[in-house]
């Protein structure tokens, strides 16, 4: 068995052999615990017929995990300056494909097609650069690529989002079109000290399971998530103000607005933390034909 990577003196060693200096802009913090990537390896359920993509892969701490446990890993690292000591890094492995491509510009649906026809099922497992955590996960389930889930190290109060359920503080947009798409959960805490450089804040490992179907049905998707994101601008105002004061021309279709509540069987005076999904998919509907374009 190989010498993990994921140890502090390795780390060290690899990072004074290349003269590797960290990059603030892109939230570079690498693990130097094995054990917790062998932990998020785990918790990615893979077989060595599954196919997994990750970014951001560092110097390969947790890459080198993923390849023991999977058929193929493609990691998508976006700062040049990681490739050569990749390649170092990770030599023993013929089943990995680093693309020096930023995932958010990278045309999902064909790399997909290309690098994973011949597994069984395919997985995002990736340590998450903290400022782009959002638009990653949206992305992936946006654009509709045959995921079997997520699981992804970020900001320990990004997790409590993405996981929180109706009535508590940190339910919002975000939970609600996560949860849409999949079924969210915190697998794992882990501790600032296990990174170099430390991070100011503890992380999470969430994992998010595909769903079959969204959780909701709803007429217009796009529609769908422009009400919860709405209902949510100022979260001390009601539903009411809030899709008064956002919808167009809601100040003089104040009346409809109300109409369109009471037929979702949704009080005026509530606030958007306290609506299900299955509320919102229904108040969507009932707004559908009055405001959507």
């Amino acid at each position: 068995m190989q010498k993990d990577i994921a140890t502090p003196i390795r780390t060290k060693e690899i990072l004074q052999k290349y003269g590797f200096s960290f990059k603030k802009s892109l939230g570079q913090n690498f693990l130097i615990d094995p054990n917790i990537l062998r932990n998020i390896t785990d918790f990615a359920g893979l077989t060595r017929e599954s196919g997994v993509i990750e970014i951001g892969p560092g110097i390969g701490a947790l890459t080198e995990h993923l390849a023991r446990a999977s058929k193929k890993v493609v990691a998508f690292e976006i700062d040049g300056r990681l490739l050569p000591i990749l390649e170092d890094t990770l030599s023993p492995y013929n089943n990995i494909e680093v693309l020096h491509q930023d995932v958010l510009e990278a045309n999902l649906p064909v790399i997909i097609n290309e690098k994973f026809s011949n597994t069984e099922d395919v997985m995002v497992v990736a340590n998450l650069p903290y400022y782009v955590t959002t638009p990653i996960i949206l992305k992936l389930l946006e654009s509709k690529i045959p995921l079997r889930g997520i699981v992804v190290m970020l900001q320990k109060e990004v997790a409590e989002r993405i996981a929180a359920k109706p009535g508590t503080k940190e339910y919002g947009s975000l939970s609600i079109a996560i949860q849409y798409y999949t079924t969210a959960e915190t697998v794992m805490i882990v501790p600032k000290t296990v990174f170099m450089p430390q991070p100011n804040v503890d992380s999470a490992v969430i994992r998010l399971l595909k769903r079959e179907k969204p959780a909701v049905d709803v007429v217009d998707e796009k529609f769908f998530f422009e009400i919860t994101r709405l209902s949510f601008a100022q979260r001390r105002k009601t539903i009411l103000n809030n899709l008064t004061n956002g919808l167009k021309a809601g100040k003089e279709r104040k009346e409809e607005i109300i109409r369109a509540l009471e037929q979702a069987n949704v009080e005026p005076s509530r606030r958007g933390e306290t609506l299900s999904l299955q509320e919102f998919a229904k108040l969507t509907d009932a707004l559908h034909p009055l405001f959507s374009q």
